[in-house]
């Protein structure tokens, strides 16, 4: 193998490893319990194990009235089938918008920080590290999830377990 397509295999794995991708899609029926809500949304969790850095990606639409929050849960026993405690910030994302039933949003969380989880589920975990583990391991496994909240629901309007996406190979390894 030439030194150069040594070098492309190893780029093309570390950009492949770099980051781990989580995905949801958020819909009433998936509350627990259900809801008939016409409003819908998705979203993505984009994480980079280097850095500890979190991106939350979500859009939505339809909701039955203003939003009031969003965030994700974990770690629940029965995936998709009970509910848990907040583990990200309380009561909402930072910068989440508030009071609109369709939308995108959009930020970057340092998850090595304190500030980005709720205050008991750090103190439930032992530590701000050990936080980290449960959410990723919850959101690995399909024990987490993420949801928006609205005055009709106030637990919850639309959710979406979320699921760790396969990483792309290229045809090099």
């Amino acid at each position: 193998m030439s030194s150069i397509a040594a070098l492309c295999l190893l780029a093309c794995t570390s950009r492949a490893d770099a980051q781990v991708i989580y995905t949801a899609i958020l819909s009433g029926a998936a509350e627990v319990p259900p809801n008939s809500t016409t409003g819908t949304g998705s979203a993505t969790i984009t994480y980079f194990p280097e850095t500890s850095m979190m991106i939350v990606s979500m859009n939505f639409t339809g909701l039955a009235s203003g939003t009031t929050s969003a965030h994700i849960h974990c770690c629940t026993m029965n995936a998709g089938a009970e509910n848990t405690a907040v583990a990200t910030g309380v009561p909402s994302f930072a910068g989440f918008p508030a009071g609109v039933t369709a939308g995108t949003y959009a930020n970057t969380f340092d998850m090595s920080l304190a500030s980005n989880y709720n205050p008991s589920f750090v103190t439930s975990s032992g530590s701000v590290a050990a936080a980290l583990g449960r959410l990723l391991e919850g959101m690995g496994n399909g024990t987490a999830y993420i949801d928006i909240h609205t005055i009709p629901f106030p637990g919850g309007e639309i959710r979406g377990n979320l699921v760790e996406q396969p990483i792309f190979r290229s045809g090099f390894e």
